[in-house]
């Protein structure tokens, strides 16, 4: 688990952290995607301060000073408060989430998009939730694509399989090869199936 935070003054330096798969593939904090399927896992206080934050770098892309206080009050937290604070906990939860982490005492790396949720997260959502994330899934992958684009990081994602790698190891690895995430995990999770097939039948046979 990465360090807490403590608040040790009434303000922070918040800077963007920069990350090429994510930037490329993630959401903005404001988007659908995250009120439907990340506010379940964040909590609202958390999804609150991460759009307030996004809004921030709109206007400061290289990074900007928080008033803590004020923005404890202005998504309605009160004002910054002690240890046990819910803006503290808020705070701390974007961290725990890796969506943010320490750079310093009084300055904090924030990213300015969300990843799609993984497999551990989308057990935190409702029954309900799982399966208008996996219909949103499916509407993305059954969207007009290139059929060549599929075989090739279905292929790929067998190859790092058979490897030793794991499915979601090998989702990563598409992600870094810049495969669209739906495509790198719908890729991942063919790949592993055809592997199991293939182990049974080695064994059977």
């Amino acid at each position: 688990m990465p360090p807490l935070l403590t608040f040790a003054s009434d303000s922070m330096t918040i800077r963007p952290w920069p990350d090429d798969v994510v930037d490329r593939v993630g959401f903005d904090p404001r988007s659908v995607y995250v009120e439907r399927f990340w506010l379940g896992v964040l909590g609202p206080s958390t999804t609150w301060l991460l759009r307030r934050l996004a809004a921030g770098f709109d206007d400061a892309p290289d990074g900007f000073v928080l008033d803590l206080g004020e923005t404890a009050r202005s998504i309605g937290l009160g004002d910054r408060g002690g240890r046990h604070s819910p803006f503290l906990r808020s705070v701390n939860r974007m961290m725990q989430f890796e969506m943010a982490f320490l750079v310093g005492p009084d300055e904090l790396a924030v990213r300015r998009r969300l990843p799609p949720l993984n497999r551990r997260q989308l057990v935190r959502l409702s029954e309900a939730q799982q399966a208008d994330h996996a219909r949103w899934q499916q509407r993305q992958l059954d969207a007009p694509g290139d059929d060549a684009q599929r075989r090739r990081s279905r292929q790929l994602a067998l190859s790092l399989l058979e490897l030793g790698e794991g499915a979601e190891e090998a989702e990563r690895q598409l992600l870094r090869w810049r495969y669209p995430p739906l495509l790198a995990r719908e890729a991942a999770d063919w790949a592993a199936a055809r592997h199991r097939s293939a182990e049974a039948a080695a064994q059977a046979g």
